[in-house]
């Protein structure tokens, strides 16, 4: 099952939002996204830093699932700056690599 990671911003739409109900568990609609594109929602943290918050899932499922969550979510304008990054396998990746230098020849 692959990981996914999601991070992003805030918009002034969601802050005033916020402001309005200052109680509101935004993990809930995480999980609620997640689950209708077939992931696993495992946790999701309000941040300090470049991005607002990040959301860990998982889920055996292509990418395009969690690009169409992004597609929604930044057109209901509360986010933006969405980026979803995928987990990977870096042994698989060398592998490949080395397969494909075995016929490659740099230029010059």
């Amino acid at each position: 099952m692959k990981k996914y990671i999601v991070m992003g911003n805030y918009t002034a739409k969601a802050f005033q939002g916020f402001m309005k109900d200052p109680k509101q568990d935004r993990s809930t609609a995480v999980k609620a996204l997640t689950e209708a594109v077939g992931g696993k929602f495992e946790s999701f943290y309000i941040t300090r830093g470049p991005y607002d918050f990040v959301a860990v899932t998982s889920g055996d499922m292509p990418y395009e699932n969690f690009a169409g969550i992004k597609l929604a979510v930044e057109a209901s304008g509360t986010v933006e700056n969405m980026v979803i990054l995928e987990e990977m396998n870096m042994n698989k990746a060398a592998e490949i690599a080395a397969k494909a230098m075995a016929g490659y020849k740099p230029a010059g």
